[in-house]
């Protein structure tokens, strides 16, 4: 289990935060200073940083408030295994773009693509082992809802379920 999992994951949001924004300014500033006007991978660098590590560690915030995943072990495997996946795709577009805008050859090699298919790859299973995740949570709250009566049900049952917790 994370120790104070909502500052954990406060904390990843806004460095992705601002390595999305750090994407973005270099994508415009490198194909600026070159000249360069052609199709990059550093275009897509902000964007995926952005959706992927902030919308989502956004979104994780406010599912960790509501269901608590941190009380799953799983969800400390999928915050290793996204963010190593994040970093990995993030790093080969970013290889791979600036390759592509300073013209070099290197940009068409193969590994760059099998680096970025890892990543891809990691995002899939901790997509998976978040979904496990969230789906036993939401399981365990129905089940402790169910175990309250219906004299525990209104403001007494969110503070039941907080007990329990």
């Amino acid at each position: 289990m994370l120790k104070k999992p909502e500052s954990v994951l406060f904390r990843i949001t806004a460095i992705w935060t601002v390595i999305g924004l750090a994407g973005g300014l270099t994508y415009r500033e490198l194909t600026k200073n070159l000249d360069f006007s052609g199709s990059t991978q550093l275009a897509v660098v902000h964007t995926h940083t952005l959706v992927l590590g902030t919308l989502i560690g956004l979104g994780l915030l406010a599912l960790e408030r509501v269901y608590r995943l941190s009380r799953d072990r799983r969800f400390g495997w999928f915050l290793w295994i996204w963010n190593i996946g994040l970093l990995i795709t993030v790093g080969g577009l970013t290889t791979k773009g600036t390759l592509q805008v300073l013209g070099s050859a290197a940009a068409e090699s193969p590994a760059l693509a099998g680096i970025s298919g890892m990543g891809h790859i990691l995002l899939t299973v901790g997509f998976l082992l978040l979904f496990l995740t969230l789906g036993r949570r939401i399981r365990d709250d129905r089940s402790a809802a169910a175990e309250l009566g219906p004299a525990d049900l209104g403001t007494g049952e969110s503070a039941a379920l907080d007990a329990r917790s």
